[in-house]
């Protein structure tokens, strides 16, 4: 996997998913996510285990991510 370098990363790979909900009550999921970076504006890039790239902009108004295994991803940003 190659990310932009002149970004900082996360590793987040210990999270088995993260889910963001949207004010319209509308959810996205993404699986097995590797790293993110947030953005000045707040707004999260994620790579996932297949190299997919996504971009959610800092309109969601909940987030809730779970770890792989029980105990992990008990950190909050």
């Amino acid at each position: 996997m190659t990310v932009t370098k002149d970004l900082e990363w996360k590793d987040i790979s210990e999270e088995s998913y993260r889910e963001y909900t949207f004010l319209n009550g509308v959810s996205y999921k993404i699986v097995n996510p590797i790293v993110l970076n947030v953005s000045d504006s707040g707004g999260h890039r994620i790579y996932d285990d297949k190299g997919v790239s996504y971009y959610i902009p800092y309109i969601w108004i909940a987030l809730k991510w779970e770890g792989k295994e029980k105990g992990e991803a008990q950190y909050a940003f």
